[in-house]
């Protein structure tokens, strides 16, 4: 399994498989990778015959500096559990995606769905996310390409950015990987203590406890938000925002709306954590 952190040996390892007729995987990470990761590696590997995984703490989506130099960088662990999973793994620099500088870089902007929600709450977070895509997209060059459903904006933005810019490449998708708590995989659990990992499942558990009324015929979505906020505010969270919407357009719900979903974010301790799931009308 080599690990590639050149592009000129990427591309080459690239034009080797394509000229075997093999069809590539991809499956792009930040590293500190757990079983969600994992799930998706192998994902890939079920549509495919080769799977590049990709390392990359992306300085471009960060809005603030302490949480990019904070996040856990785990390479030689993250390494050894692909082992047998991935067939080679990209771990480009800073300096090589973006060699003119952050402030030079070419930016690819989604728009519509990368400036409400999430991406309100931090701006030019997801011109971050959908430009280092664009461009890993573009070195892989892969048949197909695998996201979690935990980060659910996220993958509707680089749906819509596939499909706008023509993109000749599938997008896969998987459930939300959970602990057994309940507590959605997340490489930014490893910020919680060992107190506040025990308290975490009632985010996952505030949120079923929404969509469980909501399914009972609840349509009063601002005093449904507002109590939710309250009870994790009262079980030692601070609610970020928790947002019910259509789930297809990520828009305000219209009579329309077949079902919508619910986005959980709260910070609990260092950790912002984020959940969400879809209900039917």
């Amino acid at each position: 399994m080599p690990l590639i952190s050149e592009i000129t040996k990427l591309r080459a390892t690239i034009n080797n498989w394509r000229r075997q007729g093999l069809r590539i995987g991809f499956v792009p990470t930040m590293g500190n990778l757990h079983a969600g990761h994992l799930q998706l590696v192998h994902t890939a590997r079920l549509h495919c015959d080769k799977v590049v995984v990709s390392i990359f703490v992306n300085p471009l989506q960060f809005d603030r500096a302490s949480d990019l130099s904070a996040y856990p960088r785990t390479l030689t662990q993250d390494c050894e559990r692909l082992a047998g999973l991935a067939d080679a793994i990209f771990t480009p620099t800073p300096e090589l995606m973006y060699p003119e500088g952050q402030q030079q870089q070419t930016r690819v902007i989604v728009p519509g769905i990368s400036q409400v929600l999430e991406g309100a709450l931090r701006p030019g977070h997801f011109d971050g996310v959908s430009t280092v895509v664009c461009k890993l997209f573009n070195l892989v060059q892969p048949d197909v390409a695998c996201f979690g459903e935990k980060d659910y904006q996220q993958l509707a933005l680089i749906r819509k950015m596939v499909s706008d810019l023509n993109m000749p490449l599938d997008i896969i998708s998987q459930p939300t990987v959970r602990a057994d708590s309940g507590l959605a995989l997340s490489s930014r659990n490893g910020y919680l203590t060992t107190s506040e990992l025990a308290q975490a499942p009632e985010l996952a558990a505030t949120m079923n406890a929404l969509a469980e009324r909501i399914t009972q015929g609840e349509r009063d979505f601002a005093t449904l938000v507002n109590d939710a906020s309250a009870r994790l505010n009262g079980r030692g969270f601070t609610t970020d925002a928790i947002d019910i919407v259509d789930a297809h357009t990520l828009l305000p719900i219209t009579e329309r709306t077949q079902a919508v979903v619910i986005l959980m974010a709260a910070f609990l301790g260092k950790a912002r954590l984020i959940d969400n799931r879809v209900v039917s009308l």
